[in-house]
């Protein structure tokens, strides 16, 4: 399948003041000269994903189907606090009153109360997120993408709700989360309604695949002496005490100049790549990609809403080659 061509999203718009004067990141900002756009990618995406190390796929979903995923998610928190008083499910508006550290997703902290956080795991388990996550259209675009004749999602997965002022997920490539198995797995991000560039959605790392390779090498060679339980601990002590590479962006580039230096790239490859999403985008990447989430400063205060989902080629779970520890549903205290 060929490609159709698009900007390049290095030469896109620093001159026409689209993107943000600065992103907020989990620890620190990210000023405009170190920013650029994400590219939307039409439906021949096989050779963009090995390319790019990501695809975004605009209106894969059907609108209507999201937004009915993001009621049904916020209709659970009612009595919580979470959600602005007068407002819609659907709307999500963040209760502005309320302390953020009450109301923290996956991946922010987790929630601080005991309910909010209890009807936060229970949600992963409902039929109505169980449907939504085998929609037919990301399946077949999965399949048809990566060339399998079936695909196995892991139970795993993990709905993230970012409210704005709250913490956010930090810096990391998803094969540090899913060391347990050596096969190729996909992992696809979708918004669960319209996220603004400033809004909490995601942010990669331009070319950065090869980049989470080298680390990951680096990280198993240290490893090498390592019980079998730790060499696949994201949580080991090479890692930091949360998994992720790093929570400020600035921090992770001076902190792997080193790697970058020894493989002969360039500070020019240290461009974080935004987009302006809408309720029915895919983004599917790569395992080494390094991404992260940016802090929700939404000027509507709009709740983040979003899903996680990692796929294996049925061939590659069938023989035990996908990370098993992976193949229930997230609980707080899972320690992955």
């Amino acid at each position: 399948m060929a490609a159709a061509a698009v900007d390049s999203p290095l030469e896109h718009s620093f001159e026409n003041g689209l993107l943000p004067t600065k992103l907020r990141a989990n620890r620190g900002t990210i000023h405009q000269d170190r920013l650029g756009w994400l590219k939307p990618t039409p439906y021949e995406v096989r050779e963009r994903l090995e390319h790019d190390g990501y695809v975004w796929i605009k209106g894969l979903l059907p609108r209507e189907d999201v937004l009915e995923m993001r009621r049904h998610f916020f209709s659970q928190f009612d009595g919580t606090g979470l959600l602005k008083p007068g407002t819609s499910h659907v709307d999500g508006i963040y209760n502005s009153n309320d302390d953020v550290t009450i109301h923290r997703g996956v991946g922010g902290g987790n929630p601080a109360g005991e309910e909010e956080l209890r009807r936060l795991t229970e949600a992963h388990t409902t039929e109505g997120y169980e449907k939504f996550t085998s929609h037919d259209r990301l399946r077949g675009m999965v399949r048809d993408i990566m060339g399998w004749k079936q695909e196995v999602m892991l139970q795993r997965t993990l709905l993230r709700h970012s409210v704005p002022g709250g913490d956010s997920t930090g810096i990391h490539y998803d094969r540090l989360f899913l060391r347990g198995g050596e096969a190729y797995f996909l992992t696809a991000w979708v918004p669960i309604g319209d996220i603004s560039s400033t809004g909490g959605g995601l942010y990669y790392l331009h070319d950065s695949v090869s980049l989470g390779e080298a680390m990951e090498k680096d990280y198993s060679e240290r490893a090498k002496d390592f019980a079998p339980e730790q060499k696949i601990n994201a949580f080991n002590q090479n890692m930091g005490a949360t998994g992720y590479l790093a929570d400020h962006p600035d921090h992770f580039t001076s902190e792997h100049d080193l790697v970058a230096k020894k493989e002969g790239w360039s500070q020019d490859r240290y461009k974080w790549l935004v987009g302006e999403f809408e309720a029915g985008d895919v983004i599917l990447h790569h395992p080494s990609m390094i991404h992260g989430s940016c802090g929700n400063d939404d000027p509507e205060g709009k709740i983040r809403l979003s899903t996680d989902l990692r796929f294996y080629d049925k061939a590659d779970f069938d023989r035990g080659a996908a990370d098993n520890r992976w193949t229930k549903y997230w609980h707080v205290n899972d320690q992955l």
